[in-house]
């Protein structure tokens, strides 16, 4: 793992999560594969491996650049910007 410029500018402590599950997937009866939450403001959203790719699409439309993992156990984050683990 690498450290990327954006996560010193990221929010301490982390944001609470906004929902259990990805609402937009939810609201569309799909099912997310694995979930991502958003560093910047607590967004739960699907992962790329889902049909809709909701994290991405989350970061796209607001510039949001580090996620981490939602799914239990695990704690690594991904900065879309630097297209890496950190």
């Amino acid at each position: 793992m690498s450290e990327c410029p954006h996560v010193p500018e990221l929010p301490r402590p982390e944001p609470v999560p906004h929902a259990q599950t990805c609402p937009e997937c939810l609201a569309t009866g799909s099912h997310p594969v694995q979930l991502r939450m958003c560093l910047d403001c607590g967004h739960v959203a699907c992962c790329d491996s889902s049909p809709h790719r909701h994290a991405s699409a989350h970061y796209q439309e607001t510039g949001h650049p580090v996620m981490r993992s939602f799914e239990p156990g695990e704690t690594w984050r991904w900065c879309f910007v630097d297209a890496t683990i950190v």
